[in-house]
């Protein structure tokens, strides 16, 4: 049992040194996930709307080219043609069919900052992302911590099946040697080596399913997994009991993407002034009187400021702040939610660690208990004072104590890592 031991504590401290810890399977994890790409497209986005808002200022050209065919156009009165007739001059009136190609060119000089608005929007929706993505990475880790704990429990439970399995063959040779003296039957031998059997085919079950929650962590970790046991990781300091969690987080940035939608109502209301230049060719042209006497194109300019104010705005500025509003609500109403849910999991998860706390403490006494049981059972055996059926009893109650404490102790430590979790620290 000595040597088993040693070999036990040998195995663990090479498990320590070569094998996968917590944190490493955390970080690939967050690198492999597919999701995690979308960091980049996020942050991408957000420069392309900041760009787009900041070439508002930028001067504006536009082309344009039309032409027409009107049911009259301007002409003189009939009674200057007597008049224009007396100094030969002959001015027929404009054409009906009238054509131009124009350029415009504006400049921004107030847009009631609207650009500035468009900026701030841009910002509040690539964090509202980033937080919503946090969300989605906080799950993925709790599903990475749910696999590595139960691999850890697996580990633990495989090597104290083996060392069972170890004590049974043990008291399997012994018992196949006091049959061979008379001291044992052969349904003796049998028991034995039925409850060893049993043990084994246990050890294989844990084995697979180890094996399977390996395979399913080494999918989120994108390579595989030392073939030493995965370390584990020491109890972690919980800093306070303040949440952090990132679903308030994603609420912090809806709230600023609101009231980043409000500045931006209430710069919708405001006028657009610019200046502009504008040059076209074409007939007829800015001087009229002299389109009027003939149908040659020209090349026409003019400049200007002009000031643009849609009122329209206005029709729905009340539904707007309202609906603005009705968000606003619902975001606090879903904060206090979270809250709510985070401080009946921080006390679920503080009491169960409390009653891990205790357990692990009991088991050490029980397995102490148990193997000393054990042992006398097998000195009772060898003198005859109780049969094969008390002896694997005692075996088999001493083989579920060390399981019980194993597990309890893989158990407090994922307690300590759910709440560490909950409390995004």
């Amino acid at each position: 049992m000595k040597r088993l031991l040693f070999f036990m504590l040998t195995f663990s401290v090479m498990g320590h040194v070569c094998g996968q810890s917590l944190e490493e399977c955390r970080r690939m994890a967050r690198e492999n996930y597919p999701e995690i790409r979308r960091y980049e497209l996020i942050e991408r986005t957000r420069d392309y709307d900041l760009s787009n808002a900041a070439r508002a200022w930028l001067p504006q050209i536009r082309l344009t080219g039309q032409a027409t065919l009107q049911s009259s156009s301007t002409t003189l009165p009939e009674r200057f043609q007597p008049f224009l007739e007396l100094g030969g001059i002959e001015m027929p009136g404009m054409d009906k069919d009238q054509y131009m190609v124009a350029v415009e060119v504006s400049q921004n000089i107030w847009d009631g900052g609207l650009s500035k608005a468009q900026r701030e929007m841009a910002r509040a929706e690539s964090v509202q992302e980033q937080k919503r993505l946090e969300v989605s990475l906080h799950a993925m880790q709790q599903k990475v911590d749910e696999l590595y704990f139960g691999i850890l429990l697996m580990d633990e439970q495989a090597e104290l099946l083996k060392a069972s399995a170890e004590v049974l063959e043990s008291n399997l040779e012994r018992m196949k040697t006091y049959r061979k003296n008379g001291v044992a039957t052969g349904a003796d031998v049998d028991a034995v080596e039925a409850e060893l059997l049993t043990a084994r085919q246990s050890l294989e079950q844990v084995l697979y399913s180890r094996d399977s929650y390996r395979r399913m962590l080494e999918l989120f970790i994108a390579r595989p997994l030392s073939d030493n046991p995965l370390t584990r990781p020491e109890i972690p300091e919980i800093k306070s009991r303040s949440s952090a969690h990132p679903r308030l987080s994603l609420l912090d940035a809806m709230a600023d993407k609101v009231e980043a939608q409000r500045r931006a109502l209430n710069v919708s209301l405001m006028p657009n002034v610019s200046a502009f230049a504008q040059g076209y060719y074409g007939y007829p042209g800015m001087d009229m009187f002299k389109s009027m006497m003939d149908d040659e194109c020209s090349f026409n300019a003019l400049v200007g400021v002009r000031m643009s104010w849609n009122i329209g705005a206005f029709y729905t500025r009340g539904n707007n702040v309202a609906k603005l509003n009705a968000a606003r609500q619902e975001i606090e109403l879903q904060r206090e939610l979270v809250l709510f849910d985070t401080d009946m999991e921080l006390t679920r998860q503080e009491g169960e660690i409390e009653r891990l706390r205790k357990a692990v403490k009991d088991d050490e006494r029980i397995v102490e208990l148990r193997r000393s049981v054990r042992k006398a059972a097998e000195s009772g055996f060898e003198n005859g004072t109780i049969d094969t059926t008390d002896l694997l009893r005692k075996i088999n109650e001493e083989r579920m104590a060390e399981l019980g404490r194993s597990a309890h102790e893989i158990e407090l430590l994922q307690a300590f890592y759910r709440l560490k979790t909950t409390l995004n620290q």
